[in-house]
């Protein structure tokens, strides 16, 4: 307008009042309209483009990029419901083959061999898992190790965790080949592994208690384990500075014989199973309980400094399935999961420990830190048929039954059921990308 031209006064307002009746004679007929041509809403999804792991990028993606195929893996991904609950559903039956097998991987410890072994059974590798509510995808070793580039992943732990870790290396090795980069004596304790051309690190930390502890041998001349349960280990602990993902695995060393003490090993707390020593027996729960407190205390606040944000992850409690004796033939021979089965007394108890922590851990975490339980108990439990069971040693009744042998019914076969804790692993790191770290499942 030019600057000497003013509006009318405030009491003449006929164009005001003409838009105003419009407005109230349109309004009725809007109605009308929305209500017979309702407008779809936006349904939600998840970005498929964003790094999996949210710090593993440290420079801005291009603003554009050529169009490249989306594997069968990743469009299920895309398309699955973010908030299912993934450790809620059963086992059924799957076409696809593994992944691998025993002579195309070369890091399955050799317990762990089933194929090789020459278990003769082989539906045990023709289960998939399945959440209700939502299809978990196969697992993408391409995906898994984009999202790794430039980080370090560590699984600290027993030999569940070395389990675990060795499906992973398998899984991965079909996308690139790992190189042993380090190796600490050669009983496979301390390993680390690079994928070069994705610049990705992986660890094994051999430590049983997740806190210090002396295990009982002939070297130590200990008959009993002993734990100081407020010190963390600091072979793994020392390291957490490099480390971006930390899984933590332990729960069966503590059902061994134990003095458990506090405070530098002034305060002896009691002990488990020691009847030929003067200490007040407490059992493992509250020893595995305070373990597990120590142990997160670091992992979830030792973040190096400079804000280097850092994702935990807890393997809950994976149940055993002896039947009978350990040294019989058929100390767990089943060769199908159970269709149901409800975890129940020393195994609900260990599970009920790690979450409780998990939530404990995440309420005290700061905010560049999340921390999750990789809940596996109930559908562990399910898979009696995927244990070495003999075949944890080569060919065992190739002269026929013998009387006593020996039975793995704890590890598991390689390939076998523990491929799909990394498939739900992978899923987990996906949720995490889209922002729901704390949404993965309901810590009941």
């Amino acid at each position: 307008l030019p600057k000497d031209h003013h509006p009318p006064p405030p009491t003449h307002f006929p164009a005001r009042k003409l838009v105003s009746r419009s407005v109230y004679a349109l309004l009725p007929l809007a109605f009308l309209h929305f209500y017979f041509f309702p407008r779809p809403l936006a349904s939600p999804h998840i970005a498929t483009t964003a790094p999996v792991f949210p710090t593993l990028s440290t420079t801005a993606s291009p603003p554009q990029r050529r169009p490249r195929a989306v594997s069968p893996a990743a469009a299920a991904a895309a398309t699955a419901p973010p908030h299912c609950d993934l450790f809620a559903g059963q086992w059924v039956k799957a076409a696809r083959e593994p992944l691998y097998d025993g002579s195309s991987c070369a890091t399955i410890k050799d317990g762990q061999n089933c194929m090789a072994h020459g278990r003769p059974d082989t539906g045990y590798l023709h289960w998939r898992w399945q959440p209700r509510g939502c299809t978990l995808p196969p697992f993408d070793a391409a995906a898994f190790l984009r999202r790794l580039r430039g980080r370090h992943l560590a699984f600290v732990g027993d030999s569940m965790a070395r389990n675990q870790l060795e499906s992973l290396l398998c899984l991965l090795a079909t996308a690139a080949p790992p190189e042993l980069v380090y190796r600490d004596g050669e009983d496979n304790k301390f390993r680390r592994w690079r994928f070069r051309s994705y610049n990705a690190t992986i660890s094994v930390f051999w430590s049983p208690f997740l806190v210090r502890g002396v295990e009982k041998s002939a070297a130590s001349g200990l008959d009993h384990n002993e734990l100081y349960l407020d010190a963390v280990d600091v072979r793994w602990a020392s390291e957490l500075w490099s480390i971006d993902v930390v899984v933590l695995s332990v729960g069966h060393w503590f059902l061994h014989p134990a003095v458990f003490y506090e405070k530098g090993g002034e305060v002896v707390v009691g002990c488990h199973y020691c009847p030929k020593l003067n200490h007040t027996e407490v059992g493992f729960y509250g020893v595995y309980r305070k373990a597990f407190r120590t142990a997160l205390n670091a992992a979830a606040t030792d973040t190096g400094g400079g804000g280097r944000s850092r994702y935990v992850v807890v393997t809950t409690f994976s149940p055993s399935h002896f039947e009978g004796e350990w040294d019989k033939a058929g100390a767990c021979p089943k060769t199908e999961p159970y269709a149901e089965k409800t975890v129940e007394g020393m195994d609900a108890e260990m599970r009920r420990v790690q979450l409780e922590e998990v939530a404990a851990a995440r309420r005290r975490a700061p905010a560049v830190v999340a921390v999750e339980a990789l809940d596996v108990t109930g559908l562990a439990l399910l898979r009696a048929d995927g244990h070495p069971g003999p075949y944890m040693y080569a060919n065992p009744f190739a002269d026929g039954v013998p009387e006593r042998v020996q039975n793995d019914c704890v590890h598991w076969c390689l390939p076998g059921p523990i491929d799909a804790w990394n498939e739900i692993f992978l899923e987990m790191v996906r949720r995490w990308a889209a922002g729901d770290a704390h949404r993965v499942r309901r810590c009941k």
